[in-house]
């Protein structure tokens, strides 16, 4: 008897309230009522009145309106402010109350944006808070607008934040700022332990303050939080100081920047404590002490004296196509006896000796190079050149304290990109030292890191249009050469150009490492020095154990320039019909430039790639039908795992034979050929032996065929694989974009009917000619939903009229 009781209580004690708010709002309006010219409006409801003072005065009774029956609760929740309807939402769901059509009406009337149709949103609240936590943030939206968002009890940042799983940081990096300031510790703090992607979109060039401001951040939520993935998109000229910033925080370095507080989360134990072997002496190769400023303008003068003696070295080959091996070398200043220790890499081509030594080299130079290292005796190390600023770096560079040495060094020993002197072009990879081979992290642009704390990294990094530099790509090399934490690696147009090669270096060094962890890799450029199946040999070799890898190449390789040799290349460069051990490759997707593709080298890919389950081609084209054909036996005999295969932009319609003994002879659950011309040839011939091929494969489940030009004639003779005596299981079938009109339409899906199938799955219909005639179509699509799941859309068929020249 006690919960009916309560239940009582709880109406009669609404009632009161309802009463008090009718009077109340009564008195208001009477006034107002006789003054109107065109008479009193309908006053609101009793329930109604009585809503939107529970609502005023939640601050006092908020637990009463927790306690309320579920049918009354339900009509209160509409009335709510944001910040009080999420506090509810756990009381709702009890009483069997949902809120997710409340938050999408607040999501279309205050956000005003439509979704994407590709996104499926699974908790509006979720997706409502965290848009609202970022607006806020921004400045874009007044919460003082709508007394739906505004509430003096509440903060709109921190009231949010738990919400919070993604953050867009843009422009001139707002938001940083406020996140760390003091008023919003407790908004940081809850953002380290909800937040897991931190985007940044379009960054512009940004002041020191704003950098440190962010170097706060990211500490907080990378170091001390839950981030593990950073992505950024879109930076055409990227600021270097600011994305080696990014980097280095990404990887799990932390030094505090200059005139900054120590960060209280670290503890007084840790702030003082230098990175242990175990921590960071992975990435930081051999800790050499940094050089003082007497020791770079020792450099800087003997690079001065020896200016004239470089100009008479010959050069092997393009620094490209070079294998790198770290030295020591020992020089004497001005016949002192004060010595400059500076890491020299000689290179020398695959297979190739290296050119002796000038005759005017010093003997003093000699003798004492030979006792410090006589490993380099046999190899003449490079010079310094003159230094000049890299690209994007505007306006002169900030010096602030202890900050002064670094920026000193970074300037003189780093940023060396590609200067041309007397004719000559110098590559930075001739400066730097052997920093993936473990030399001294200082010479790539990474002073601080000597001294810099290890804390947890992020697993996914994702670069988007991005170009980068020499000296960024170096950074980036040198810590992915032992970032054992990261899973995913994603580069997509950064013009990396011949840094592909210090790439390769870097995840080979990675992958020795026994803790490697990087199971996914998307890489995607406009050009590539290496032709994309070499490239393809290349990153199989260099992680055997990736399970996804994902690359696309554009154009051309530059391999055609007769400049660059052909038997040179990168360390561990395949040349020939040299075998790939084998791989843990699961998914493999590749997009081809224009030109014929040698099939043996996809061919030797596929025979190590055992545990290949998917497979995608993007504009593959081949010398002859018989290559495509060797490709195909190729997955026959050697990828008996493979589940998925894919076909995008091919032309096949001369390979027709070679489709038929894939849908012969693979076991496959789902094929795609998309836009490949398959009808273009022989249709009438060429579509029964397909049908009859496809009938006889009990293993097919999905076959994808938008842009083919079927037409209604091939919808109809596709028809028959689900005929009676079909031993198929297709289940998924995707006819998009060609060329289906309603009365094909309609026609087959009466087949399917006569034949009783029963339901098969997916039917997308997208682009394709159903606005010819909407009766016929709105009765195709209503019959065909008694059999399958059927996808479409409202296209405008007068965009397609070439393609129905082609199919009349």
């Amino acid at each position: 008897m006690a919960a009916p009781e309560a239940w009582r209580a709880r109406s009669c004690w609404f009632c009161e309230v309802a009463a008090a708010t009718t009077m109340e709002a009564t008195s208001r309006e009477a006034a107002p009522a006789k003054s109107s010219a065109s008479g009193p409006s309908a006053p609101p409801a009793l329930f109604e009145l009585c809503g939107r003072a529970v609502s005023a005065h939640m601050g006092v009774l908020e637990s009463g309106v927790w306690a309320l029956p579920g049918p009354i609760l339900q009509s209160i929740l509409p009335l709510l402010n944001i910040y009080y309807l999420e506090r509810i939402e756990e009381t709702a769901l009890k009483k069997g109350l949902s809120t997710q059509a409340i938050w999408r009406r607040l999501w279309d009337e205050l956000m005003k944006t439509r979704p994407s149709s590709l996104e499926s949103v699974t908790c509006w609240r979720a997706k409502f808070m965290e848009a609202f936590f970022s607006h806020v943030l921004r400045g874009t939206i007044d919460v003082s607008s709508d007394k739906r968002l505004c509430d003096q009890r509440f903060s709109p940042l921190l009231h949010s934040s738990r919400h919070v799983r993604q953050l867009t940081i843009c422009n001139m990096l707002q938001g940083a700022t406020e996140l760390v300031a003091e008023p919003n510790r407790r908004v940081l703090e809850t953002l380290a332990s909800s937040l897991h992607t931190l985007k940044f979109r379009h960054l512009l060039f940004s002041d020191v303050a704003a950098q440190q401001s962010l170097r706060q951040l990211l500490h907080q939520l990378i170091h001390h939080g839950a981030v593990s993935q950073v992505s950024l998109y879109s930076w055409p000229v990227p600021e270097s100081a600011l994305f080696i910033l990014i980097l280095t925080m990404s990887a799990g370095f932390w030094q505090p920047g200059p005139g900054s507080l120590p960060c209280r989360l670290c503890g007084e134990a840790s702030r003082g404590r230098a990175p242990s072997r175990d921590e960071g002496s992975l990435l930081l190769g051999s800790r050499r002490p940094r050089r003082d400023a007497a020791e770079r303008c020792a450099a800087a003068l003997m690079a001065t004296r020896r200016k004239s003696e470089v100009k008479q070295m010959p050069r092997a080959v393009p620094p490209s196509r070079v294998t790198r091996r770290s030295t020591q070398e020992s020089l004497t200043i001005g016949g002192t006896d004060s010595k400059l220790y500076l890491p020299a890499t000689s290179y020398e081509a695959s297979g190739t000796k290296q050119p002796s030594a000038p005759a005017a080299a010093s003997s003093a130079s000699s003798s004492t190079s030979s006792k410090r290292a006589p490993a380099s005796s046999a190899s003449q190390p490079k010079s310094l050149k003159r230094f000049k600023r890299a690209a994007g770096k505007k306006g002169p560079r900030t010096r602030q304290g202890s900050g002064a040495e670094s920026e000193d060094l970074y300037d003189f020993v780093f940023i060396v990109a590609g200067e041309k002197e007397d004719g000559e072009e110098m590559e930075i990879g001739e400066v730097a030292c052997g920093a993936l081979d473990g030399s001294d992290p200082s010479c790539l642009g990474l002073p601080a890191l000597e001294a810099s704390q290890r804390f947890r990294s992020i697993s996914t990094l994702e670069l988007f249009t991005v170009p980068l530099s020499t000296e960024a790509a170096l950074t980036l090399c040198h810590l992915l050469s032992s970032w054992v934490s990261l899973e995913s690696l994603t580069l997509s147009y950064n013009g990396l150009g011949s840094n592909i090669f210090r790439l390769l270096d870097s995840l080979r060094a990675l992958s020795g490492h026994a803790g490697c962890r990087l199971r996914a890799l998307h890489l995607s450029d406009l050009f590539s020095p290496l032709p994309i199946l070499e490239l393809t040999r290349a990153i199989v070799r260099a992680l055997p154990l990736l399970r996804v890898l994902s690359i696309r190449v554009d154009h051309p390789s530059q391999r055609d320039n007769p400049a660059v040799p052909e038997n040179a290349g990168p360390p561990g460069h395949i040349i020939g019909d040299e075998e790939i051990p084998e791989n843990c490759l699961e998914q493999l997707e590749m997009g081809f430039p224009r030109g014929a593709q040698p099939a043996p080298l996809l061919c030797s890919v596929l025979k190590a790639s055992g545990s290949l389950q998917q497979l995608s081609l993007d504009s593959a084209t081949f010398a002859s039908p018989q290559d495509f054909g060797l490709v195909l036996q190729t997955l026959k005999e050697y990828n008996l795992s493979l589940k998925r295969l894919s076909f995008h932009d091919m032309n096949l319609a001369d390979c027709q034979s070679e489709v038929l003994f894939l849908l012969k002879n693979l076991t496959l659950q789902e094929i795609t050929f998309s836009f490949c011309r398959l009808f273009e040839k022989r249709p009438v011939q060429f579509l029964p032996e397909m049908v009859a091929a496809m009938k006889g494969n009990s293993t097919l489940k999905g076959l994808r065929l938008p842009g083919n030009r079927l037409g209604n004639a091939g919808l109809l003779a596709l028809a028959d694989v689900f005929s009676e005596d079909s031993s198929s299981s297709l289940c998924q079938l995707d006819i998009s974009s060609n060329c289906i009109k309603p009365d094909g339409l309609l026609e087959f899906a009466k087949r399917l009917e006569r034949w009783g199938r029963g339901a098969f799955g997916h039917l997308r219909l997208f682009q394709n000619w159903l606005d010819q005639d909407a009766v016929t179509a709105r009765e195709a699509i209503r019959r065909l939903r008694a059999t399958c799941h059927v996808v479409s859309d409202s296209w405008d068929s007068t965009q397609a009229f070439a393609d129905y020249v082609s199919t009349m």
